[in-house]
């Protein structure tokens, strides 16, 4: 992997050079520490260590963008542009400016904890039975997300400008030329984008300006070490640093995105220029849990990562996880059984908060929760579960959602010298999103996290579609508050998995006593709907027996999160990247 290195100095994005030699230490130090595709969970990445700024990226092209922008002087809002627009090219898969994101921001100017939701919205046309056939039954899922049916508007590059707009220090266009470079002069393809090009092929293949992109002429799809160039993403992002957001929402490129989405051929969407008009970046409260000495905070509703990651967290909390430690299966007995009680909070409440009145505060209320954990019997795994009743002042009746949120996504943190904190999830939804290409760049299926029926026996579903509403999330950017003051910030890709990889590495590190990597490095073990998830190929597996003894129906399966974390001390930071995955941390 020692390209990597190799292929940053090449392309120029080291323009500060005397800032080379003192970060590259660290560099080779993280590209060494790469564990294989899949994690035996034998080999783990090394703790990175700074003392001024750090950056936890899922890919080193894209963790090196961010850092060189702190190197120059920039700031976390600044090096955040930087890692997204880079991710975009090289992990076109997982998120992008055809996507949405949600960020968690701490100011420590202003010492403010904020959120900025800049999820898609479904379009203005859509209607309720946009995902229901001739019958009125649910689409099969591919079926769906396969063209421009499932794409909604992007809130990536609003997000981006926005912010950097109010609390960006270096110049806009300074930040985005190193990408644009990158883009014109190409990048070597990775192992795990070439891996899961070869893995959707036929999907990819569906579409000739995907098609041309991610396959070579004789219909082979590129293989890893392959040097891609992508000129077309060159010039939208060269439109885009010069004009910025407008570019995107009001001019050729939103043009060209409506055009490809409303004339995908066989799945056609309703996307239309009105969406782009409309788009809105919302700043919003976070929604905090208090856990321990910490406070736990990250993005409300329409995500629900924050909520569940906060339900799960309380409710093991009733329980003596530290006594017991990480190698009794009565801790993972716990935290299964907490994460399916929070997930069938999730299923019946969670939606846009701004579309389905949510009982938020009553969802993390101390004693509601501490009931919610009284159902819990050591020993013997829950067996049927239901949503609560959490206090809520406003009287609705609500069926369970029906949605499907499979793997993808990104997320990255940062902590700057000025000790300002990123914590930001990205995402296209599904791994390549709609499978649809414009000037360089996928466009997302986000349209099929809403719950693709709308009524389940005349019950509303609170997650249905809506037009402009914003699909329900799992995406879970969080910064552990401890004293008023950042502690970490953490995050990870994975679906709907996303909510319990980040609460199991809270836990380990909290109540176990790992350091942020061996709490990243940690098997997984996991519950949301029922069975448990156990990684295979690792020491997670010795619990299958004893926890089937309890009642829980087990699968033994991949696991490929995709977590990062920074600790932030009062003598330097600490930064942990994911072995699953080919992410890495640098500090200086």
């Amino acid at each position: 992997m020692h390209w990597t290195f190799n292929r940053l100095v090449t392309t120029g994005l080291f323009l500060a050079t005397s800032l080379v030699l003192s970060t590259q230490a660290v560099a080779n130090q993280a590209v060494d520490s790469v564990a294989p595709e899949h994690s035996t969970g034998l080999e783990k990445k090394q703790l990175v260590k700074a003392k001024d700024y750090m950056v936890t990226a899922a890919n080193p092209l894209a963790t090196q963008a961010g850092a060189d922008v702190l190197a120059q002087g920039g700031n976390a809002i600044d090096a955040m542009v930087a890692v997204q627009l880079m991710l975009g090219l090289v992990e076109p898969q997982s998120s992008g400016i055809g996507g949405g994101a949600f960020l968690v921001y701490w100011d420590n100017t202003e010492q403010k904890l904020t959120t900025y939701d800049g999820r898609e919205t479904a379009p203005l046309a859509a209607t309720p039975k946009l995902f229901l056939d001739e019958n009125g039954q649910p689409l099969q899922f591919y079926d769906a997300v396969v063209g421009g049916r499932s794409v909604a508007t992007p809130g990536t590059v609003k997000l981006l400008w926005d912010t950097h707009q109010k609390y960006g220090k270096l110049e806009w266009k300074n930040i985005i030329q190193p990408v644009i470079t990158l883009a014109e002069q190409g990048f070597e393809v990775s192992p795990r984008l070439s891996s899961l090009i070869e893995k959707d092929a036929k999907r990819l293949s569906r579409f000739p300006a995907t098609k041309a992109y991610f396959f070579n002429p004789d219909g082979s799809p590129k293989a890893k070490g392959t040097l891609l160039k992508n000129p077309e993403y060159a010039q939208t992002l060269t439109a885009i640093a010069s004009q910025g957001a407008k570019a995107f929402y009001q001019g050729d490129i939103a043009t060209d995105i409506i055009k490809t989405v409303q004339n995908a051929a066989g799945n056609s969407g309703v996307l239309a220029q009105g969406d782009f008009d409309t788009y809105q970046i919302k700043q919003r409260d976070p929604a905090c849990t208090a856990y321990q000495s910490y406070d736990i905070c990250g993005m409300g509703p329409p995500s629900s990562g924050a909520l569940t990651v906060g339900q799960i967290l309380a409710i093991t909390e009733q329980y003596d996880l530290k006594g017991w430690g990480a190698e009794s299966a009565k801790s993972w007995q716990v935290i299964a059984d907490a994460s399916r009680l929070a997930f069938a909070d999730r299923g019946k409440y969670m939606a846009d908060q701004d579309y389905v009145p949510m009982p938020t505060e009553g969802l993390l209320d101390k004693d509601y929760l501490k009931q919610r954990a009284e159902l819990i019997q050591i020993g013997k795994a829950l067996s049927k579960v239901e949503a609560g009743n959490p206090p809520w002042s406003h009287a609705m009746n609500l069926s369970m959602d029906q949605s499907i949120e499979l793997p993808s996504t990104s997320h990255f943190n940062i902590v700057d010298k000025q000790g300002n904190v990123v914590s930001m999830t990205t995402t296209i939804e599904n791994a390549f999103g709609s499978r649809l290409m414009v000037r360089g760049f996928l466009l997302n299926n986000e349209l099929t996290d809403f719950s693709f029926r709308t009524h389940q026996d005349g019950v509303p579903i609170a997650n249905r579609l809506e037009p402009g509403k914003r699909p329900r999330s799992s995406m879970a950017p969080t910064i552990m508050m401890k004293d008023d003051k950042p502690y970490m910030a953490i995050g990870s890709p994975g679906g709907s998995r996303i909510i319990g990889y980040v609460a199991q590495a809270i836990i380990a590190h909290t109540q176990w006593d790992m350091d942020i990597q061996s709490a990243v490095n940690q098997p997984r073990l996991l519950n949301r709907f029922g069975t448990l998830d156990i990684e295979q190929g690792t020491t997670a597996e010795s619990f299958q027996s004893e926890l089937e003894k309890m009642g829980f129906k087990t699968d033994v399966r991949d696991l490929n999160s995709g977590l990062h974390a920074i600790r932030i001390l009062k003598d330097g930071l600490e930064g942990a990247a994911d072995p699953r995955r080919e992410g890495m941390a640098i500090g200086q």
